[in-house]
């Protein structure tokens, strides 16, 4: 019977130590808002990578990310739009520049107006806004956010399973805006 009970309090230490490690490597997140549509949608669920950017990979531009911001809800998800020691412009007509140049956006479905103007995003500090630009509120008015207040990066859709896959994070560069990007892979789920 000893052998019983102590087996049992090892299996429950390891069960213990094995969530603390997973929950301190991936979270669950909950999309609330309508500012990443047409990507993420409001009752989409998805898993934060929290270890990604501590192996000094990022944040990259395009990377949809889990940020703690002011305001409430404490956390959202926004996109990584402008790096430290960048200038931002987001123009009338919605292009965002970068550097003065502009950037192509394959993830919106159309510029958008929102708040205009020109950021320079300090050193170890992101810039992030909404794929939604004309109800998101962001980094245009909260300014850029310390990467200290970066939770993870978004990585797969868990919920609902009709929109299970990897998260619509993409590789943006500055770019003169007539040129081209790759076709971008269509997901297609059906139920």
């Amino acid at each position: 019977m000893r052998r019983i009970v102590v087996e049992v309090i090892q299996l429950l230490l390891f069960v213990a130590v094995l969530s603390l490690v997973l929950h301190s490597l991936v979270q669950n997140f909950r999309i609330e808002q309508t500012s990443m549509e047409p990507n993420l949608h409001p009752g989409d669920q998805v898993l934060v990578n929290k270890a990604v950017y501590s192996l000094g990979l990022g944040p990259n531009r395009g990377d949809i990310v889990v940020v703690h911001t002011p305001g409430s809800p404490p956390d959202k998800v926004k996109r990584v739009m402008g790096l430290p020691g960048e200038t931002l412009t987001v123009q009338k007509d919605g292009t965002v520049l970068i550097d003065g140049k502009a950037i192509q956006e394959p993830y919106i479905s159309s510029p958008s107006p929102g708040p205009t103007g020109t950021w320079t995003i300090p050193d170890g500090q992101y810039f992030l806004m909404g794929d939604n630009r004309g109800v998101s509120l962001d980094s245009r008015s909260w300014g850029a956010v310390p990467r200290g207040d970066i939770v993870g990066k978004a990585w797969i859709i868990i919920w609902p399973p009709s929109r299970w896959g990897a998260a619509p994070n993409y590789s943006v560069s500055s770019q003169p805006a007539s040129s081209q990007l790759p076709p971008l892979p269509t997901l297609v789920f059906t139920t």
